[in-house]
């Protein structure tokens, strides 16, 4: 009886795979790994209490707590944005369709910059909105609300992004099964639906907020850059860098470092446990319904 053989894989020989592996491991320390040690060398490179007074800053706590403000608001509201985007593409035909998935999807092809500049036109004194806006005492730019607007604008895709493939493999059947069975719109929602996406939602909202806490261009148009008052983090780095202030900028630039390493091991958590959950959990649902309609 003759072996049969497989037929050989790309970069299956020894030489190739090894070559493959020491390529990526040496790009990635150069690009990656060095850049992110050396900003932990060089925030500690003057001592604990420098590094403690640095982030102890008046302007450095203001720029923290702003950036940390900014992303209790902005993620909620692109998280509420997403699950609803992803709800009316997947469960519903209607006309525009499309266009929708390239509208949510718009901000990934727009630069951060050319988007703070849009909103300048919009809500700037001499945009759209701004007269009226200046009329009712509401401002706009160069305060909170336009740093949320424009983290908004930045991060609207990432969680719809996330739930509209899944809910899209998902199809419809779960929740027609529970409709049918009696239960309500809203009951279905919470009972079919957001437990089948729950995973792909809380992966989408980590990569929301490290792009909120991370986002640098549209912010830096919008805000002003005035010190204290409407710098987030990584406009404050940019301004103590500039000020010839290095320890510090690298002192204020581990916090967002250290909220990337976070995010990461967040991500990696979810994608573990998420995969774990998703077979068990599709067929969970509808069991409940069934439950309550035979009882």
């Amino acid at each position: 009886m003759t072996k049969r053989h497989k037929p050989p894989r790309v970069g299956d020989s020894p030489v190739v795979r090894r070559s493959l592996i020491a390529f990526v491991l040496l790009v990635g320390a150069l690009i990656i790994g060095a850049p992110l040690l050396v900003i932990f060398i060089q925030a500690f490179s003057q001592g604990w209490n420098t590094y403690a007074a640095t982030l102890g800053h008046p302007d450095t706590r203001h720029a923290i707590f702003l950036t940390v403000v900014t992303s209790l608001i902005a993620v909620p509201v692109n998280t509420l944005f997403g699950i609803a985007a992803a709800w009316a593409i997947t469960k519903f035909d209607f006309r525009g369709k499309r266009l929708l998935i390239v509208i949510i999807e718009l901000p990934f092809s727009i630069s951060p910059i050319v988007a703070g500049v849009s909103l300048l036109f919009v809500y700037g004194l001499q945009g759209l909105f701004g007269p009226v806006l200046q009329e009712a005492g509401i401002k706009v730019l160069f305060a909170l609300p336009g740093i949320v607007l424009a983290s908004l604008f930045v991060t609207a895709p990432f969680v719809a992004r996330e739930l509209i493939p899944l809910m899209q493999a998902q199809g419809r059947d779960l929740e027609e099964a529970a409709t049918s069975l009696g239960a309500s719109g809203w009951h279905t929602f919470f009972s079919v639906t957001l437990p089948n996406i729950r995973w792909a939602m809380l992966y989408g909202v980590v990569l929301c907020n490290a792009r909120v806490m991370g986002e640098f261009g549209a912010v830096s148009v919008v805000s002003g850059n005035i010190r204290g008052q409407t710098n987030t983090l990584p406009l404050h780095i940019e301004l103590l860098y500039h000020d010839y202030q290095t320890v510090g900028a690298f002192a204020a630039a581990s916090i967002l470092t250290f909220l990337a390493l976070v995010t990461i091991v967040a991500k990696v958590l979810l994608e573990r446990r998420g995969a774990g959950r998703r077979h068990g959990s599709a067929l969970a649902g509808p069991a409940v319904f069934s439950r309550e309609a035979s009882q």
